[in-house]
Parts: C-alpha cells; structure tokens; sequence
C-alpha cells in the first residue's frame, strides 16, 4: 500500500509505476483505491463486469481517472471494484456519491461520517475479491493516514490496511520542505498496531545531491525503526495524467512552441487528464487560463478550450464573473479555433434549462445555436463512432473515426426558435458534435478526444507518447531509485511461523 504524508506527495505516482514494475515481473496485478474525491472520472465495466449490452448500453460505471491508469499499467482491465467508492465534488460542501461505479443519491444525501459504516462492506469485498483473483494488489491511500480527526471513521487509509495486513509505504514531497517532520509526525500520530505496518519511507520529488541527505535519513530511522528505502528525482516530464493538479510551464513539451493552446480552468473542472497527451506533443504548448489578463498573456492563442465541468451553471457563471465570456466571444469572433468538451459544449450553446435541479439554470456564451436540457438519468457510456464532414479550422478531422467516453447528465439539441430564423448548427457527430457555420467553434459531448492517436494524428500530424511506454518509463524510474529488494521484499511471502508485517 502507498500512503502519502500530504494530498499531492506522489501516492498516485508510485502507484502507477509500482503496478507495472510488478506486472513486469510476470505477476497478475491490480490496483485498488477505496475511495478518491475527485471530477476526473473514466468510463468502465460495472458490477458484474458486464459493461453495454450489444446495443451500446448497459452497466458501465464509473471510477477514478487514476485507477483507471493504474489498471492499464497493471496490464489489467479497468473496473468498478478498484475504485468502489467516487466522490465528485459538486460544491464546497457538497459531493455526488458513486457507489460500484453508480450514482447514490441516498449517500450524497447523508453527512459525511454517516456514509463509512454503510459502504465500508461493498469496500471491503472488492478489496477482497481482488485479492483473491490477483498475485499482487497495489492499493493507493488517499490524503494523510493520520488526520485525526477522521481516523475513527476511515475507509480508505489504515482501516485499508489493517484489513488486508498491507506492507505500506508512506510517501512525501520532499520539494515543499519539511519532509522529514512530514514522515515522522504521520507516523507519531499512528496507533502502535498501524506503525507497524509502515516498512519504509519514500522521499519525492527531490532535486540536488542526494548525498546532502545524510545523516537524516538514518537519524529517521533510528527514531522510528523504519528505513528510507527510495529517493525520487524530480519528474517534470514523466507523461502520467496528473490527477487532480494543474501544471505550470515547466511541465509542458520542449522545443519550438508551434500551437498554444489555452485551457478555461474554471472552480469544477473535470476530466483534465484528458488533455495530457497534449502535452506531450512537441511544439505544443498547454495554459491554464483563469482571467482575461491570462488569456492575453498568451499572445494570439491558437485555441480556447472549455473542459468538462461537474457544475456546468456554476462554472458558467464564474466564466462571466472573470469577464471570460467577452475574451472568448472575441477570440471567436476573429476565427480563432474554440472547443468546448462535455460540459464545455453546453455552455457553448444558447441556453442551460434544468427542471430537475441536477445543475441549474443559465443562458449560454451563444456561440453555437444549441440548447441542453438537464435529466436526472446520467449518461455514463464508451463510444465508437466517426467524425462527419468539418469545414473550416477542423476540417483536418472529417471522416476520422474516435474512441472516447462520455459522462453527462445533460442531452443537448438544435434550439428550434434559431433553426427556423436559418441559425443551424452543423451536426458533425450524431447526437454528440456540432461545429458553426464558419466552422471554428466546435462542441463534442466526448471524453478523450487526444487520447485517440488518430485524432492526434489529424490535428498535429504527430503522435504523441504511448501510454505503455509512460508505464514502462515509471517502473525503471521505480527500479532505479529503490534500494536493491525493497520490491520484491514487498511481496514476499511471510515465513512459516511469522506475520507478513514481521516479515
């Protein structure tokens, strides 16, 4: 198990890369999150492991961006059982509930602490089940295992672990200082029985002579027994999906910069790992923009983009609040490319109704003549379809077929008083793409667009990193940096007579 002193200190990471490493030795291998808090979700098997029926719809489900990356470098098929528990964060204080890939709306309802005892045994048999059916379950912790205020209602840190007697590692970022009181006072705080399951410290992020450590790391050990068994560099281009943090310039592709592209980071963004492989294209480089003043920092940005959104309205709103909405019409208004993805497209559109009280109600940036209607039902489905014909700016799309994924809860149509006054928007991919007139501004209602390599292909005339080889890249990062064993000591199983703990 990988916990981390902090959120942010690498747990994802190395879990990532441990997941690889161990199914590089020839090991049926599984990662396993009880619960992430997050708005960057993927689209997988549900319970039962059926996914869509022959007509394309079924029991897909939903779990977090970061598991879905651990399975593939586990080299094992992303499911609901990895992630049983999805927070997606709606609000300050509020939070959807995903329960096996679902949405709960008897959990979202409950206060926090009431939730863990009613899903803590659909957590503990998938942990279970997973166990049983692999050789190795890497299992990621989330935040700090000694915040102590919650320890008596944890799911997912030492309740984890005391459950599956896991051999933990606790990670910290070394780059935000502090990082030796970070590892002794996470492990201070833990009760006598859970320090004994942590078997080694891991230092990221570290930049400099790594001798200039000594003598803390063995003064750490003598206070708490527990070794530091792994110094990690500094990774500016590792090409992982960050999970829930932004990147700077320092972590965006090298060389010539050839295509800008700006993306609106509003308060709920979501599914921001998508754009990933857009940073590893070379010549391509990757802005967060949160105000016009950002916006023209960038000179004449090639494209705007409007990611997903888990509070479509809300975002919206906060879009016109920092005066985006005009820098966007405008840069429209000159024939500037501009994309809007899922919760982007709506707000591309004329106009946001929701009877139900799913997201709420707003009047779009007007920039495709397109209204969305919000349902209660969700929309959680892979697709396989075909671009139709693009003029203009995205024309170099036309006839390519994509993979992607879609999670939305609004459906979204031609608004049929502008349809009769000629306003039509050009429907490029049935039910899911439209484009202007001019052909600049288009809206997709999928996920995962630069993921596909034909799509990248098309638009850049590159392809970007495969993701086996970002996997591979991680586990000879991971191989070089533990000490000799470590890993496979991990593993090992307990002599006759002993407890793994103690093994």
């Amino acid at each position: 198990m990988v916990l981390g002193t902090t959120s942010g200190a690498g747990k994802s990471w190395l879990t990532t890369a441990l997941c690889r490493w161990y199914s590089n030795q020839g090991l049926k291998v599984a990662p396993f999150k009880a619960q992430n808090m997050s708005n960057n979700a993927r689209v997988v098997p549900g319970p039962g492991g059926t996914g869509a029926d022959a007509g394309g719809f079924g029991a897909w489900g939903e779990i977090g961006s970061a598991q879905y990356f651990q399975a593939l470098a586990a080299r094992a098929v992303p499911e609901v059982r990895m992630n049983p528990l999805l927070l997606k964060p709606e609000a300050d204080t509020k939070s959807q509930v995903v329960l096996m890939g679902q949405v709960s709306a008897e959990l979202t309802a409950l206060p926090w602490r009431g939730r863990s005892e009613r899903v803590w045994p659909q957590i503990a048999a998938a942990l279970d089940a997973l166990r049983a059916e692999n050789d190795v379950v890497v299992i990621e912790g989330a935040g700090s295992p000694a915040e102590i205020n919650l320890h008596a209602s944890d799911i997912v840190n030492m309740r984890v672990a005391r459950h599956s007697d896991a051999r933990c590692l606790l990670v910290t970022d070394i780059d935000r200082g502090g990082a030796f009181a970070h590892l002794y006072g996470t492990w201070a705080l833990l009760p006598e029985d859970e320090r004994a399951l942590i078997h080694g410290f891991v230092l990221n992020k570290f930049r400099g002579d790594a001798s200039l450590l000594a003598p803390a790391p063995q003064m750490l050990q003598d206070l708490t027994g527990v070794p530091t068994v792994a110094t990690i560099p500094m990774q500016w281009h590792h090409g992982l999906p960050e999970e829930d943090g932004v990147f700077d310039d320092r972590s965006t592709a090298a060389g010539a910069v050839q295509t800008t592209v700006a993306v609106i980071a509003y308060p709920r963004i979501s599914n921001l790992d998508e754009f990933q492989p857009l940073k590893n294209v070379p010549g391509v480089r990757l802005q967060w923009v949160r105000s016009p003043a950002d916006l023209a920092a960038l000179g004449a940005a090639d494209w705007v983009v409007l990611p997903g959104s888990k509070a479509t309205a809300s975002d919206l709103a906060w879009l016109r609040a920092q005066g985006l909405d005009g820098a966007i019409a405008t840069h429209a208004a000159r024939g500037g490319r501009v994309l809007g993805v899922c919760g982007g497209l709506q707000m591309l559109g004329e106009a946001l109704i929701d009877t139900d009280g799913i997201d709420g109600n707003a009047p779009g940036l007007g920039l495709l003549p397109l209204v969305t209607a919000f349902a209660r039902d969700k929309t959680v489905r892979l697709t396989h379809t075909c671009w139709g014909t693009l003029a203009g700016a995205w024309s170099a799309l036309s006839g390519v077929e994509v993979s992607g994924y879609e999670i939305h809860h609004g459906q979204t149509a031609q608004h049929p008083a502008m349809a009769a006054g000629g306003d039509v928007a050009r429907e490029v991919m049935p039910r899911l793409a439209w484009t202007n007139a001019a052909g600049n501004v288009l809206g997709v209602y999928l996920h995962g667009l630069f993921e596909d390599t034909a799509v990248l292909h098309a638009l850049f005339g590159t392809r970007a990193l495969t993701l086996d080889s970002v996997f591979d890249g991680l586990a000879r990062s991971a191989d070089a940096c533990f000490a000799p064993g470590v890993l496979a000591a991990l593993i090992a199983r307990p002599a006759p007579g002993t407890t793994p703990a103690a093994a």
